[in-house]
């Protein structure tokens, strides 16, 4: 009888995660060649095109993006377009056809490590979080959402316009876990004719609602000049219906072990999921031993989202350091500042492996950040760059930037 048959062409496969991917566009964006495309359900590669260049790899928010398979033949668009996971590793059972997908590997292997330098190893959820619903409603498949709040978070005389709006779903199922984003489609088109795409908000309440056990959720939406979508919510009336995608998001993911440490840096809008971790904790593990650090940065206090609510969350529950660059007649102070000030501290927590770090705000900050992580571990003998891959991999490093 014969053995099965030898296979000695293969393809290393760029392949992006379903199940975490959050439907952002960041890598059809960065992508140079038009590689990467996306329907109304997935992002996706397309092997013809894509020559493994690698510069989607560092901005893509979740590593989603950073997923491989060694194949006989590359998986087709349609293929990639209908998933809701990814496919195992297909086995080769011959020494040959093995060695030769070994080799692959290596290489892949290789490519990897140079273009996640300084990303600090992929991103993975932490051990203990909930497993999250992904991808439930999509643009063929909306949920039709009723808002019954839009409350002004800034003071009135501020530039700064950030909205607290609450969407109510009724009977229709919409689980949501703390750390998960949703996709809000505006109507009308763009300047090409074609939809406007989807664009995300992270969900700003518990997984039980903005009340206990209601069928609704918050977001902290700031109003852009030239936003579409961001202008379209903030003029939202109460009673107006939406429809929205989602939820979105399988890392970004609140510990339910009540002995985790999260630290939790932020500023403006980046705010939403760490009110919605406040939340949780605050409901469903009031006596926690696990600490809940909040450094939250904006320019001044009348800029700065849920600052009234915020002062009244008990500090056994939440440590606060408020952050700001542009008080007339005070210095400025950013998050990364307040860090090293607190760097005793944060050189313990850091070293502790109940600990979870989770930074989300404008692209760009993490690296201020990390500079500030690694002076507060220098100071205390510990090895940041040792350790930040590690919590990383341990599902205790958490970034989402935009």
């Amino acid at each position: 009888m014969n053995g099965p048959a030898e296979i000695t062409t293969f393809t290393k496969q760029h392949l992006i995660d379903p199940e975490i991917c959050i439907r952002c566009n960041t890598c059809e964006e960065s992508c140079p060649i038009d590689a990467v495309t996306h329907d109304n359900n997935n992002y996706v590669v397309n092997a013809e095109i894509c020559n493994q260049c690698m510069d989607c790899i560092a901005p893509c928010p979740t590593g989603a993006i950073d997923n491989w398979r060694v194949v006989a033949a590359p998986y087709s668009l349609e293929e990639q377009f209908s998933w809701e996971d990814l496919p195992v590793q297909q086995e080769f059972s011959t020494a040959a056809t093995s060695a030769g997908v070994e080799a692959l590997e290596d290489e892949i292997g290789a490519l990897l490590a140079e273009a996640r330098k300084g990303l600090g190893g992929k991103a993975v959820a932490p051990h203990s979080a909930s497993k999250p619903t992904v991808n439930l409603y999509n643009r063929e498949k909306t949920a039709k959402a009723t808002v019954t709040g839009n409350f002004r978070l800034t003071s009135a005389d501020s530039d700064t316009d950030v909205r607290h709006i609450i969407l109510e779903f009724g009977d229709q199922p919409f689980p949501v876990l703390e750390g998960q984003s949703i996709g809000i489609i505006a109507p009308g088109a763009d300047d090409n004719g074609k939809p406007h795409l989807v664009r995300l908000y992270s969900v700003a309440s518990a997984r039980d609602g903005e009340k206990p056990n209601a069928s609704n959720l918050s977001l902290t939406v700031k109003r852009e000049a030239t936003g579409v979508c961001s202008n379209y919510l903030c003029d939202l009336p109460r009673g107006a219906k939406i429809e929205v995608t989602g939820p979105f998001g399988a890392t970004f993911l609140m510990p339910n072990d009540p002995s985790a440490n999260i630290v939790m840096i932020c500023t403006g809008t980046g705010s939403a999921p760490f009110r919605a971790f406040t939340e949780r904790r605050r409901r469903a593990m009031p006596e926690a031993p696990g600490r809940l650090l909040l450094f939250f940065g904006a320019r001044r206090p009348e800029e700065l989202p849920y600052f009234g609510p915020l002062q009244k969350v008990p500090e056994t529950i939440l440590g606060k350091h408020l952050c700001y660059s542009r008080v007339p007649g005070k210095p400025r102070v950013y998050v990364q500042d307040r860090i090293r000030t607190e760097a005793s501290q944060m050189a313990a927590l850091l070293s502790d492996s109940r600990t979870h770090v989770y930074i989300c705000g404008l692209r760009g900050m993490e690296s201020g950040v990390d500079e500030a992580f690694a002076d507060a571990c220098r100071s205390a003998s510990v090895d940041w760059a040792a350790l930040k891959p590690e919590m990383r991999e341990n599902g205790r490093y958490h970034v989402e930037t935009y």
